[in-house]
Order: structure tokens, then C-alpha cells, then sequence
């Protein structure tokens, strides 16, 4: 008795298994071009030759090279994402601060190719896994700025940290080995922590504007306001917070 043709449910999870098995293959074979020889050498050709497909195979899965090279970039975006530590309650929110701008450098180090792929495109921070990245950094942040550490304004402080790191990364990478000094990573990381910390947590300091900064990122926590109480509320510590 020959066998029972799959049904059309079983028949179309499978294509898409397929689908998807085939996409990942050309995504690796993708990276590790990129890796051995630079951008330059993500050709269609040579990716589908890498994967063993043919070269239209990679335009029925990606639309085009560019789709590509966003998949690629989504890709190193979630390897990147998964380097990610998180401490809820860390012992001391400033040094967790340092420890997450080093993994961060340290990533774009190491992967430089690939790194330099990621943050080649605006448009890349649409990425699903770079949002949760930048959710990560918003978590160290909301923490500093509820224990009184935080200088300046939450969304500024969590720009200056992104921007830092990235540069640092793609500063090291456009020089020669021959003027690569670690002290440069080191300088703009502590100019980075001075930028965006107290010394000590600004609430034990007089004035309002590190209190209101505190307060503001706890309001998410407390149930007893309404939500338009937190509205006017968050508006007017915002308020005291940019005075001070």
C-alpha cells in the first residue's frame, strides 16, 4: 500500500519548515561571508553557492540583496541581545552600568564586520531584537534613576549610553592596529558614567530635581494613583527634574 499523501495542513507546515530551514542556511552562510571578507563579499552568488541553493532562492526568501543584509543585521542583533546580562536588583546600579557599556564594546570588537553591518542603517532600529536591546539599557536606567543616581533625564541618559558605546566601537574599528589604545575605550566609558551620574544618589543632595527623578521612575510600581494622576503627576516632576 503506497503511502497517504500529507494532508494540506501537515503539507503547508512542512513547506514552511522548509521555508524557514532554508532561510536560516542562507543568513549563516551570509555571516560567515561577512565575517571572512567584509561586506564586499556578500554577493547573491556566492551566499546561495555558500548555502547550496540556487541564486533566485534568495530572492524568493529575502526580496532582494538589501532584505538580505537586514536579516543578517536582525541576526546579529539577537546574538548580540543574547550577550545580555540582567541583574533586576544589582549591588551597585553604576558599576552595572560600566559592566553593561563593556559587554556592549566588547561585542562590536569582536564581531566588527558584522557590528558594522547592524548600525550601517537607520531604518535597523525597527529591529524587533534591537528594541529589546534598547529595553535592557531603559531597565539599567530606570534603576539608576530610582535610586538618585541619575543626572540628566532618562531617554537623554539612555541616548548618551547608546551613542558611546557605538561610537567607541566604530571609532576603534576605523583606525589602524598600529593606534588602537585601550585607554580610549576606557576614557569615553567613564566620560559616559560622569555624563550621566551623580557621585552619589542625588536624593541625599539638597534640591528637588534628583528626588523628582527618583520618584518619576518608580511611578510605574505604585497602584494607588489613577492613571491620570501618574499623567500630571510624571508631568510635573519632569518639570522639577529638567530645573534641576
Amino acid at each position: 500500500m503506497s503511502p497517504r499523501p500529507p494532508s494540506g495542513s501537515s503539507a503547508s507546515d512542512a513547506a514552511a519548515t522548509g521555508r524557514e530551514q532554508a532561510r536560516q542556511r542562507v543568513i549563516e552562510a551570509a555571516v560567515d561571508l561577512l565575517t571572512r571578507g567584509g561586506r564586499d563579499a556578500v554577493t547573491t552568488r556566492a551566499v546561495a553557492e555558500t548555502a547550496g541553493l540556487q541564486p533566485p532562492a534568495i530572492y524568493r526568501l529575502f526580496g532582494d540583496k538589501d532584505g538580505l543584509l537586514d536579516a543578517v543585521a536582525e541576526h546579529g542583533f539577537t546574538a548580540f541581545l543574547a550577550t545580555k546580562h540582567v541583574d533586576p536588583d544589582p549591588r551597585d546600579p553604576v558599576e552595572d552600568l560600566r559592566a553593561g557599556w563593556d559587554i556592549a564594546v566588547e561585542f562590536g570588537l569582536a564581531n566588527p564586520a558584522l557590528y558594522t553591518l547592524m548600525y550601517s542603517e537607520p531604518t535597523r532600529a525597527a529591529s524587533a531584537s534591537f528594541k529589546a536591546g534598547m529595553e535592557i539599557l531603559m531597565g539599567r536606567v530606570r534603576r539608576l534613576a530610582a535610586g538618585g543616581w541619575l543626572r540628566v533625564d532618562e531617554e537623554l541618559a539612555a541616548q548618551i549610553i547608546h551613542a558611546t558605546a557605538r561610537g567607541a566601537v566604530l571609532t576603534w574599528l576605523s583606525l589602524p592596529e598600529h593606534r588602537r589604545n585601550p585607554a580610549l575605550l576606557a576614557t569615553l566609558r567613564e566620560s559616559m558614567v560622569a555624563a550621566v551620574t551623580s557621585q552619589r544618589p542625588s536624593v541625599q543632595d539638597a534640591g528637588p530635581a534628583g528626588a523628582a527623578r527618583a520618584l518619576r521612575a518608580a511611578l510605574p510600581e505604585q497602584t494607588t494613583l489613577s492613571s491620570a494622576e501618574q499623567h500630571l503627576l510624571r508631568e510635573w516632576l519632569s518639570r522639577l527634574a529638567a530645573d534641576g
